[in-house]
C-alpha cells in the first residue's frame, strides 16, 4: 500500500515520509507536501528508493 506520512513535533518541524514507493516515484508522489511546507532541510533515501518500479529489483550506483 502506497500512502505519505507527514509527522509535526512540538517545535513546527515537520517531516514527510513515503511508503510503499518505488524509485523515484516517491519524490514525485510527495512533491506537492513539500511545496505546501516550504524549503527542505534534508533528506534520507530508504532502500525502496533503490528499487526499479516494474521488477522491484535494486538499482545497482556507479562510482
Amino acid at each position: 500500500m502506497k500512502k505519505i506520512e507527514i509527522t509535526v513535533s512540538p517545535k513546527g518541524e515537520t517531516k514527510v515520509e513515503t511508503k510503499g514507493f518505488t524509485g523515484g516515484a516517491c519524490r514525485e508522489a510527495s512533491r506537492f507536501v513539500e511545496q505546501a511546507l516550504g524549503t527542505r532541510t534534508a533528506e534520507s533515501l530508504t532502500a525502496e528508493f533503490y528499487e526499479t518500479q516494474e521488477t522491484g529489483q535494486e538499482l545497482k550506483q556507479s562510482h
